[in-house]
C-alpha cells in the first residue's frame, strides 16, 4: 500500500465496533432496551446491536482480563430523550449530567440540547444526547 495515494476519505463511515463486555448477552440487551433497539443474532463470537444508521456495537466476551472502560455517545431524538431516561430510572439506573458522574439525577444542556451519562453493566461509560458536539 502506498501513502501518497489519494484516499476517499469522503466515503469512509463507521462500521460497528467491538465492545467487551464480561457477559455479552447481558450488556447488549441493556443498552439495546435503554435506547429502545433489538439486539441482533449472534455472528460468531459478536453479538450486535444495530444502531439504525448502519453502525453496530458488536458485543463479544472477554473473560480472562479485566474491562477497560469506554465512552460510547448516542446521538438520539429529542422526542425519544425522555423515554432513554424513563427506561434508566425503570431499571434503577443513575444517570448523571457530567462525564464525572457528580451530577446525579440530573441532565445537561450542552449546545442546545439535552444530554446524560450512565454506566452500562460493566462500567463503559454511556451518553445519550439530542445535539451534537460543537466542534471548532
Amino acid at each position: 500500500m502506498s501513502y501518497d495515494q489519494p484516499f476517499p476519505h469522503a466515503g469512509v463511515q463507521l462500521n460497528h465496533t467491538a465492545v467487551y463486555a464480561s457477559d455479552r448477552y447481558l450488556s447488549a440487551e441493556f443498552i439495546a432496551t435503554i435506547l429502545g433497539l433489538k439486539v441482533g443474532t449472534p455472528f460468531g463470537p459478536l453479538l450486535p446491536v444495530d444502531l439504525g444508521n448502519g453502525v453496530t456495537l458488536d458485543y463479544c466476551e472477554k473473560k480472562d482480563a479485566a474491562i477497560q472502560s469506554q465512552h460510547y455517545a448516542f446521538l438520539v431524538p429529542d422526542e425519544q430523550f425522555d423515554a432513554v431516561i424513563v427506561r434508566l430510572e425503570a431499571v434503577g439506573v443513575t444517570y448523571y449530567a457530567d462525564p464525572g458522574h457528580t451530577a446525579p439525577g440530573r441532565i445537561n444542556d450542552l449546545f442546545g440540547g439535552r444530554g446524560a451519562y450512565f454506566d452500562d453493566p460493566d462500567g463503559h461509560n454511556m451518553e445519550v444526547m439530542t445535539r451534537p458536539y460543537a466542534r471548532p
